[in-house]
């Protein structure tokens, strides 16, 4: 009950931050276009660490009232620098990017010659805020650590991936989220309570998503699939672990050769689920967005 509460608050909380800054959101900086030709404003997705934080100022202060210390608070910590770093790093990428570097390979070039991108920086950040946030939950060993990390940042990187179309990420975080939360249970299932507030703020923010009013951008994918993949570390072993990393990495290098838009195009099921909710790419009529004021 606590985590769909949390859930709840979190979409509540996001769609009314999107309600009060969606004039902000409107100034040409945020504007890019999407894969319909509809400009649409970019990095909406720094409200989830919004969300979040409001949601925790909030829980913060009712235990300090209560005098009690809630047994989901440590998960909650653990989510803040997570949602929040890879959040920025994401805003960053937004709207500093110029795509004329892509992927791993493409990063990792571009380093070689002594050009950092705003995808590299987002690269190297994310690979350091993961180790910092996997060395919080005192594993004993490096390779723990490493393996947490690894998890966390490659979750992020998927999510990212997957965002090439309204919707789509949080449509999957949405999924992904399920197993996680049948699987835990007692204690595990209090440290999920703050990666229900993120989801639940997606959530909150998917219907101006599918509508084109907004982009999560990689400020809320990378922010979104990272909080997922804590989720991970938090509540599994070191089994789960492997194999949930071997599977991230396994997606992550198929990208470098396959597109996954065109995958889910092909698949009659994953197309239906992914088209959901969205305009069709033939709909030259402007988004449903209000005049700016």
């Amino acid at each position: 009950m606590r985590t769909l509460v949390a859930v709840v608050l979190g979409a509540l909380v996001a769609s009314g931050a999107w309600t009060m800054t969606a004039d902000l959101f409107r100034r040409p900086v945020f504007s890019r276009r999407n894969v319909r030709g509809v400009d649409v404003p970019v990095g909406v997705g720094v409200l989830l660490a919004v969300a979040f934080v409001t949601v925790e100022a909030v829980l913060s202060i009712a235990e300090s009232i209560d005098g009690s210390i809630s047994p989901d608070r440590p998960g909650r910590v653990a989510v803040l620098p997570v949602v929040l770093g890879f959040a920025l790093l994401g805003l960053l990428d937004d709207l500093g990017g110029d795509g004329d570097e892509r992927g791993f390979h493409g990063h990792l070039h571009a380093m070689s010659r002594g050009h950092m991108t705003t995808g590299g920086v987002k690269l190297v950040g994310g690979g350091l805020l993961a180790l910092v946030a996997a060395s919080s939950f005192g594993h004993d060993g490096v390779g723990r650590l490493l393996l947490g990390a690894l998890v966390i940042a490659l979750a992020a990187n998927l999510a990212n991936l997957l965002d090439r179309a309204p919707g789509r990420v949080g449509k999957v975080a949405l999924i992904a989220v399920v197993p996680l939360f049948a699987s835990a249970s007692g204690q595990d299932l209090d440290a999920l309570t703050g990666v229900a507030v993120v989801v639940g703020a997606s959530a909150g923010l998917l219907v101006p998503d599918l509508r084109e009013r907004l982009m999560l951008g990689d400020a809320g994918a990378n922010a979104l699939g990272a909080t997922l993949g804590l989720g991970v570390v938090l509540t599994t072993g070191t089994t789960v672990q492997l194999v949930v990393a071997a599977l991230l990495l396994a997606l992550n290098l198929a990208s470098e050769r396959v597109s996954f838009s065109r995958v889910i195009d092909q698949v009659g099921p994953l197309r239906a689920l992914d088209r959901l909710g969205r305009r069709p790419l033939d709909d030259r009529e402007p988004p449903d967005v209000p005049p700016a004021r």
